[in-house]
């Protein structure tokens, strides 16, 4: 099972950005799989396909990924231009995690509608990949977008556990995504997904990736619970809970997480301190 790194784009306590890139660079010298960010829209945090552009520009081999992008909340087309944009200049290594998201603050902030994001982002979806096949879309007579360094689309990802999105995974998806759930979770999740995948004739398996969060030390305690509450508000409490707080701790959940047939777990750092990158490498890579 492979061990991503999640960078901290959505702490408070990440005032420079710059963190961030270091961050990137630190990851990828250490032997991280991947580098994850996570997103909204109505909350300061640094813009996902931003940041991992940065990153890009910053690494060579380390994947990127977003876990999760809000869909719903964005412009299809250009959405579709950004992340085949940023599929080639990270040369094949992004990959674009997405949800529907569960927010209405996040959809007002954009002058979306809420109550029918799911059906929004299905024809979303349908476009972005016409776009990425190199077909003109309403309004323009060529294609509007570079098209994927694979040919025919950017690798995608889905997360959440309604009906509809494990039906995104079987007919656009690589693979599915948890967020914020345990191991169990994810075994109970990986039927319905593997039903949806054969049903629609898929060949091979979908991948199958989980988020955590971790914290180690009691000088970073402090900072670290701040910004996992005031990010997830009132889920902070479950949240908080369930942050791996020591290297033990870490090392039993990845492998709880490998027997239930997880192929890759984030593991996001509640404090943005570039010292926890070099303390959860030491205890599990």
């Amino acid at each position: 099972m492979k061990i991503g790194l999640g960078l901290p784009n959505a702490t408070l306590s990440t005032p420079d950005g710059r963190l961030l890139v270091e961050f990137a660079r630190r990851a990828e010298a250490l032997g991280f799989s991947t580098l994850a960010t996570i997103g909204r829209v109505a909350y300061p945090n640094y813009e996902e396909l931003v940041t991992l552009a940065a990153a890009a520009g910053a690494t060579e081999r380390i994947g990127l990924f977003t876990d999760v992008l809000l869909g719903p909340t964005r412009e299809p087309v250009l959405l579709a231009k950004e992340a085949a944009t940023l599929d080639q200049v990270s040369g094949g290594r992004f990959v674009l995690g997405a949800g529907a998201g569960r927010r209405p603050d996040d959809f007002t902030a954009t002058g979306m509608k809420f109550e029918n994001r799911g059906r929004r982002w299905d024809r979303a979806l349908e476009l972005m990949h016409a776009a990425w096949r190199g077909e003109p879309v309403p309004g323009s007579s060529r294609p509007i977008c570079p098209r994927p360094t694979n040919g025919t689309s950017v690798p995608t990802m889905f997360g959440g556990g309604a009906d509809q999105a494990v039906a995104r995974v079987a007919r656009y998806g690589i693979g599915y995504t948890m967020g914020g759930g345990d191991p169990n979770a994810l075994a109970q999740m990986m039927p319905r997904v593997d039903a949806a995948w054969q049903a629609a004739g898929r060949t091979g398996k979908p991948l199958y990736r989980a988020l955590m969060y971790f914290v180690f030390g009691e000088e970073a305690r402090t900072e670290a619970e701040g910004n996992i509450r005031d990010y997830y508000g009132d889920w902070g409490d479950r949240v908080w809970y369930g942050v791996l707080k020591d290297p033990t701790a870490a090392r039993e959940r990845l492998a709880a997480f490998e027997a239930a047939g997880c192929d890759e777990v984030l593991l996001f750092t509640a404090a943005p301190r570039l010292d926890q990158v070099e303390r959860l490498a030491e205890a599990v890579l």
